[in-house]
Parts: structure tokens; sequence; C-alpha cells
């Protein structure tokens, strides 16, 4: 029988097996935006403008919850999922009610986690696509797609200058069978260009 190969370790992982207190000072920092009156959910507004009330999204690389948080307050059913158990911790702690776990988005299966249905859209922020690893990234956007209903739209938003040029984004999921519906320069929806820092796809499944 042949063992099955671990994924390898993202960007992320390796930065926390680095820095033990990684994880807790990210959390902390955005707790102290949050005490600060900061608007840390652009995202998650521009998420559900999209969306009729109640519906399923999948928080991919949810983080301490801030984004997937925001969605279950305003009624929609979520599941988050990332890789680092300190962030899901503060997930529970901090946003009650999603379904926060533990998984690397390189394995995601949630129907082996009794998670069976299709989501009705997928969400993506915070570069998490650049902390994976670059082995692992197609793979990461075929069980994106595997996960989402037909009719359903992923948004995926990450920086320029981390390492996953946009055309070779677009090029990927295109591979993994996704089309871009629209690609914007912000989370508040100016129009992606040529030389725009960050892309925020809109993206359906081919």
């Amino acid at each position: 029988m042949t063992e099955h190969a671990a994924p390898e370790p993202s960007a992320w992982t390796r930065m926390t097996q680095e820095d033990p207190g990684h994880s807790a000072a990210y959390v902390q920092r955005f707790r102290s935006l949050a005490e600060q009156g900061m608007d840390l959910v652009g995202e998650a507004r521009l998420v559900d403008t999209m969306l009729a009330r109640g519906s399923r999204v999948l928080d991919a690389g949810c983080g301490p919850g801030r984004v997937g948080g925001f969605l279950a307050s305003v009624g929609h059913d979520v599941v988050g999922v990332d890789v680092d158990p300190v962030l899901i911790a503060a997930a529970e702690e901090d946003h009650p009610g999603p379904r926060w776990l533990v998984g690397d988005l390189a394995e995601l299966d949630l129907p082996a986690a009794g998670i069976a249905d299709p989501f009705d859209a997928i969400v993506s922020a915070g570069n998490v696509m650049t902390f994976l690893a670059e082995s692992t990234r197609g793979e990461v956007l075929r069980r994106l797609r595997a996960h989402l209903r037909p009719d359903g739209r992923a948004v995926i938003g990450f920086g320029a200058g981390r390492g996953y040029e946009f055309d070779d984004f677009l090029a990927d999921a295109r591979a993994a069978g996704w089309e871009p519906d629209l690609l914007l320069a912000t989370w508040d929806l100016r129009p992606f260009t040529a030389d725009a820092d960050f892309l925020v796809a809109v993206l359906r499944p081919a």
C-alpha cells in the first residue's frame, strides 16, 4: 500500500514553527484593531452583497474568524477552515456560531468531516493564497471548486509582491476549473487595472 504523502507545508506553517508566538501575536493584533474601532469586515460586506440571506459560506483560511464571524452575524451558515489551531481557537472564542475547523486547504475534504452539503460561496481573504506552498496552489483551487455549488462563486483576494503573480493565479484557477466573473483592485469595488497592487477575483465554476 502506498503511504499518503503530506502536502508541502505552507509559508504560514513554517513561520509558526520558527516563531511559536507568531500566531498569538497575530490574534492580539486584530483584537487590538477591533477594540480601536477599525473596520475589519470590508471583505465580508462585499461577499454578503452577493448572497441571499441564509446562504452557506466556506471561509477558506479563516484565521481568527473576522470575515466568517461577520457573515454568520448577518444570517449566513458559515464553516471556517484554517491550518493554524491557535487561530481557530481564537475564532471559536471571539466569533461563536460558525463551525471552525483545523485543516490544511490542500487536503480539504469536508464531506469526510460530516459536512456534505456544497457551499453557495467561498471566501478567501487575508492573502491566504500567497501563504500556500507553491506545489499546493493548484490542488487547493481544485478542492475549493469541489466544495462549491454549480451556481456558486468564490471570492479570493491577495496583494501583489507576495510571490504569486496575478496572471499565474488566474492561470492556475482556470486549470482548476474556474472562470473569472469579475476582477477588482480592492474590496470596495474599484476596477482592476494592469498596475493594480491588489486583486479581488470573483470566480465561478467553468
